[in-house]
């Protein structure tokens, strides 16, 4: 990962230590990041006592087969939502060996944005076998910007769960 930085690299090392400490294996259901939040888990060596899987599920047929997000959730909110983001991260939780996920969707840009959906706004969902919690965020810069603040927020996410 070329832009791999120590921010990133401490909140991956901090989610793998979190979830060494509970015996827990993590994964990632990835749309506008499309695979960065696992390669910032994988990045670190001996990552793979933790990372179970990662989903990249770019489009909405992706979002529905490998995850279960249901039709009526892209058909009534969007890919771009909360009820998405967290049928992303509960099917990615449930489809894989991992007690904790999380889950991106978001208009990276520069295009594809609305008024009601602006370029920068990411949707994250994290789940555990005892809950989801769910934040969104509008994120200013470019589309590397957007994605690099959204690996962090999202690692950030995966910790606070993992840490209890």
């Amino acid at each position: 990962m070329d832009n791999f930085d120590a921010e990133i690299r401490t909140l991956a090392i901090e989610v793998l230590e979190a979830c060494r400490k509970r015996g827990w294996l993590a994964a990632t259901a990835e749309s506008c990041t499309g695979g960065l939040i696992a390669g910032a888990l994988t990045e670190i060596a001996g990552s793979s006592d933790v990372v179970d899987r990662g989903f990249v599920t770019y489009s909405n047929e992706a979002k529905m087969e490998m995850l279960g997000v249901a039709e009526m959730t892209l058909a009534t909110h969007g890919a771009v939502s909360e009820p998405t983001a967290r049928e992303m991260a509960e099917g990615a939780r449930a489809r894989s060996g991992a007690a904790v996920s999380v889950a991106v969707t978001g208009v990276a840009g520069p295009t594809g944005g609305s008024a009601e959906k602006p370029v920068g706004l990411v949707h994250f969902a994290a789940a555990t076998a005892e809950k989801t919690v769910a934040e969104h965020k509008i994120f200013d810069g470019d589309r590397g910007s957007v994605r690099h603040q959204t690996v962090l927020h999202a690692l950030g996410m995966l910790r606070a769960l993992a840490k209890g």
